[in-house]
């Protein structure tokens, strides 16, 4: 039995004026936590929106749990829980009351509707805020409010289009420890982030998209291994260059070669390095 949550091939968009996506295609195995890792503007958010049946495609198929949702939407969207990248929650409402209309948008029955919300609340550390409107919370717990709220139907998949898009650096780390919670409860996760570091920590599997098309895959630590252990950085008059090694003597021998005469230093190879090769490769 196959233990693909999701699979999408060829996925097309179009608009009038540009082509958002050409040719996406990946699947997520089951309790995977997978990122799709670009800049703003390559498409990530069009795929979420795609899979979450708010846009249609102009070509390409996508199976859930190997149905193909475009034939079976409103099964889809019961098992699809969508963080959006704006906060959409009624700020003049309290934490308590946006999820109770979320559960009775879903029609589920108010006995399991409150069941969810306690259970929601203890796992993101909100129950003593249940009350309060969400125009007196903080954007974290603004953001934390929108995850459960996307969980409180029991979808399969879950949906985090730039969960942590302008937060704090310490409090999008608290994000991040609440996301991979959920995942250890069994759900499948498709995240969306432009920050490197975000997917290097989350994720189990990264795709790098750029310019609407996926332009590698694979699991961060396979990604930096393939490019090497050590980074040399050497700023010249005119630009930034990097090497890479993959053992520590060759780099210090790069790192003495080039510090008499520039600025230069040694670091462990991160994701931004791999993504921004991968990029450079194909411009």
């Amino acid at each position: 039995m196959s233990n693909i949550a999701l699979k999408i091939e060829n996925l097309v968009k179009k608009y009038p004026s540009i082509f958002a996506l050409k040719g996406v295609s990946f699947e997520i195995k089951e309790k995977e936590l997978f990122a799709l890792l670009g800049p703003n503007g390559a498409g990530k958010t069009t795929i979420i929106k795609i899979i979450a049946g708010l846009t249609n495609p102009t070509a390409g198929k996508i199976y859930l749990f190997q149905k193909n949702i475009f034939n079976n939407l409103i099964w889809s969207k019961g098992q699809i829980g969508i963080v959006p990248q704006h906060i959409n929650l009624d700020i003049e409402l309290t934490v308590e009351e946006n999820l109770l209309i979320h559960g009775l948008l879903y029609q589920m029955p108010l006995s399991l509707i409150k069941k969810r919300i306690s259970e929601l609340l203890e796992l993101a550390n909100l129950k003593e805020r249940k009350n309060s409107k969400i125009k007196e919370l903080s954007e974290g717990l603004k953001r934390r409010v929108l995850i459960i709220r996307a969980l409180l139907h029991q979808p399969k998949l879950l949906l985090l289009d730039e969960p942590t898009v302008g937060l704090d650096p310490h409090i999008r780390r608290r994000i991040w420890s609440f996301i991979k919670n959920i995942q250890k409860t069994g759900t499948t996760i498709l995240l969306t982030t432009h920050y490197m570091e975000e997917a290097e920590f989350l994720a189990d599997k990264v795709a790098f998209i750029f310019s609407g098309k996926i332009i590698g895959i694979n699991t961060p630590q396979n990604f930096i291994n393939q490019l090497g252990n050590y980074a040399v950085d050497v700023y010249f008059s005119d630009k930034l260059k990097t090497f890479y090694f993959k053992d520590k003597t060759n780099a210090e021998k790069e790192l003495l070669k080039y510090s008499k005469n520039y600025f230069v230093s040694l670091r462990r190879v991160n994701l931004e390095d791999v993504f921004l090769n991968y990029v450079e490769k194909r411009l």
